[in-house]
């Protein structure tokens, strides 16, 4: 049975389980908050009768949950859907400068539309499939991490496990620009660079120090003159520091340094461009630290067939949808990089992630909620 033409979901009632969602904070670095958040999550999953795996944290981090369908066996293809409940908002937004509310289309909260609202989505699908008593063509597995938001580092093991299983990768990350949905991403790569000068009086012995400081400030100019727009190839030096005493030639003196890369090509020939920096004062000396965490998402032959099967299904249920490539990165990456074809950006519509104007667009929930159960129905 096609449910192309049925509406089987409910603004109000979807609204209302987003919210009951955005009310329980899930700050990354909190492992006993992204829990309570994994708790309700694994609850309604079960209540909606997905088979549930709780994969434990590590680190200080939260669990991580595996939602499967009820039909398919262990080693069989299937549909990967890809999400977290981690946010970047400390406990205390709900409270203080983002609470939940709504104003017209709007409804706004910490999480809302980066991602607990394309979460919601995927497993009301999903419920909706099981309660239907529907088998898709391929078993439906989803993913939810505890900490996408701090680069993925303990889920990572898992995302890629299941990408290895997976034709295909749906994630819900949230729509852009008016519901475009993400075709292509830049990878990124973290970087630290610690500068050792010495230490002097800069009163009395100036002449002796070797400033920490002024290294890093030449080293900064360089840095960022990297940065190639021909190429997608950015850095930015987004934090500094040094020095103990406005009246001490600085020791000691760091950064740390943002890189966005569109393809590993570029990835490796800048990586070893940063790390081969030298000092402009030899008595100086340059320590780097870091590395790639994201690699580049590409948008290939096999994603572009996927978003053409994507937006035949969207015209179906009634807008045009349209893809961009953007310089933030997510867990698509991994999968994308393991050449498994990946949609991303396929949650609600909205704008404002991370900030505490975050909102998300109440008329976008019910359609969005569609597609992502006709992309269950039709993949094969």
């Amino acid at each position: 049975m096609s449910l192309a033409n049925t509406p089987p979901f409910e603004t109000q009632a979807l609204l209302a389980e987003i919210k009951s969602w955005v009310e329980i904070e899930s700050p990354s670095r909190d492992g006993a908050a992204v829990n309570r958040m994994m708790d309700k999550a694994q609850a309604d999953a079960i209540a909606a009768g997905t088979r549930v795996t709780r994969l434990p944290g590590k680190d200080g981090r939260g669990d991580h949950l595996l939602l499967t369908s009820p039909w398919g066996e262990e080693d069989e293809p299937g549909i990967l859907v890809l999400s977290h409940l981690d946010t970047v908002h400390a406990i205390g937004t709900l409270a203080g400068p983002a609470p939940f509310r709504i104003e017209g289309d709007v409804a706004y909260g910490p999480g809302i539309y980066d991602m607990k609202g394309g979460t919601v989505i995927a497993m009301a699908a999903l419920r909706h499939l099981i309660a239907m008593g529907q088998r898709t063509p391929l078993p439906i597995r989803h993913l939810i991490v505890s900490d996408e938001e701090i680069g993925s580092g303990t889920g990572r093991e898992h995302i890629e496990r299941e990408a290895r299983r997976a034709r295909y990768v749906l994630v819900t990350e949230p729509a852009r620009d008016g519901g475009k949905i993400v075709t292509g991403r830049k990878g990124t790569a973290m970087f630290r660079l610690e500068v050792k000068g010495v230490a002097a009086h800069a009163g009395v012995r100036h002449q002796d120090g070797r400033s920490a400081v002024k290294e890093l400030a030449r080293q900064i100019i360089d840095i960022e003159a990297m940065t190639d727009y021909a190429t997608g190839l950015t850095l930015n030096v987004g934090t500094i520091g040094g020095g103990s005493g406005t009246n001490v030639v600085p020791q000691e003196a760091w950064a740390n340094i943002d890189m966005r890369v569109p393809n590993q090509d570029v990835a490796e020939k800048a990586i070893a461009r940063l790390r081969a920096i030298k000092p402009y004062d030899p008595d100086v000396s340059l320590t780097i630290t870091g590395g790639l965490n994201r690699p580049g998402f590409e948008k290939t032959p096999a994603i572009a067939e996927l978003l053409e099967h994507a937006r035949g299904l969207a015209a179906e249920i009634g807008f045009d949808l349209q893809d961009l490539s953007t310089g933030g990165g997510s867990d698509g990456n991994f999968t994308a990089a393991l050449g498994v074809p990946t949609l991303d950006g396929l949650g609600v519509d909205g704008k404002g992630a991370h900030t505490h104007d975050e909102q998300m667009y109440i008329s976008s929930i019910v359609p969005r909620a569609r597609l992502m159960l006709r992309l269950m129905e039709t993949l094969s």
